[in-house]
């Protein structure tokens, strides 16, 4: 077998706290069963990125890697957590490519994607051993799910509208300006709204609450 470069993969994760973990979903399925359906999603994600075997993984944490999911997960699969700087998402990433690239290519994933597969990363790992400058799975909302750099890319992430339809598209607009090419896989999908579940449901990839007492209304909160 063809010894090949590693490239690793940081994984950014939000503790699976009731009440800040999928606040989207606390209406369909309470603040419980929002932060289990978290919870799994970050182990699938491990899971999913060590059978890749592309390269080393990493957690990086929010709020705080000294969560006990957080903790447990570690002990369980043996890799480094790290803590997300405080700011937006893009100034997380940046900094987080800025860690990681100091020693090989990088893959940043996020946990929301249940049909994200191990050849998911080997392309995507491909793509930077043969010398892509980034690469991207996008998300069928706009958004994407994985970027994966050989070095950090200053303002690549600044001023994109995170949490919009439009991240994608300003995201490309951006590395154009900057003079960045961008290798893209085609497009995934993800839970993050109500509407997600049931596709997810179908899927079969988690263990989910049955959806006729998945929410329990004393839970609920409005989403943020």
């Amino acid at each position: 077998m063809v010894e090949r470069d590693p490239v690793a993969i940081a994984i950014f994760a939000k503790a699976p706290i009731e009440g800040l973990a999928k606040t989207r979903l606390i209406p369909r399925l309470g603040a419980k069963g929002a932060a289990n359906l978290q919870r799994q999603l970050i182990e699938r994600t491990i899971r999913t990125a060590r059978a890749s075997q592309v390269g080393p993984v990493s957690l990086w944490c929010s709020p705080s890697k000294s969560d006990a999911t957080f903790r447990s997960l570690s002990a369980s699969y043996a890799f480094p957590l790290f803590d997300q700087i405080e700011g937006d998402l893009g100034r997380r990433m940046h900094h987080a490519f800025c860690v990681e690239t100091a020693t090989m290519p990088t893959l940043l994933v996020g946990t929301d994607c249940v049909v994200l597969a191990p050849q998911h990363f080997v392309r995507c790992a491909e793509a930077l051993r043969s010398g892509a400058e980034s690469v991207f799975i996008p998300v069928e909302d706009g958004g994407y799910i994985l970027v994966g750099l050989r070095r950090p890319i200053p303002g690549l992430f600044q001023a994109i509208p995170w949490g919009t339809p439009q991240v994608m598209t300003k995201t490309r607009l951006r590395a154009e300006s900057l003079g960045i090419s961008c290798t893209e896989l085609p497009p995934l999908w993800d839970i993050d709204r109500p509407e997600d579940y049931d596709r997810v449901v179908a899927y079969g990839a988690l263990e989910l609450p049955d959806k006729s007492t998945g929410s329990d209304p004393s839970e609920c909160a409005e989403p943020r």
